[in-house]
């Protein structure tokens, strides 16, 4: 059995919370759900090990969930 810091996952580059932030502050006012969806889909992310994913955690911070972005959009962008 592969070992689980070995299993893939998604990186987004620069983190989704940072391509949200400055999409924000570009247009001056809230983004709408479909502007939040459009960014995650539109934006660039790599596959890296877990292992790497949880190392670029520790020195950028946690990023938004792309499945639950939106949601997690509205309560992080207060705190911006």
């Amino acid at each position: 059995m592969e070992n689980d810091n070995n299993e893939l996952v998604l990186q987004f580059i620069p983190s989704l919370a940072v391509m949200l932030k400055h999409a924000e502050d570009m247009k001056g006012t809230l983004l709408t759900k479909s502007e939040v969806l459009e960014i995650r889909d539109s934006s660039t992310c790599i596959s890296v090990p877990k292992s790497a994913a949880l190392a670029l955690e520790e020195s950028r911070g946690k990023d938004i969930d792309p499945e639950n972005c939106w949601e997690e959009w509205c309560l992080l962008r207060h705190d911006f």
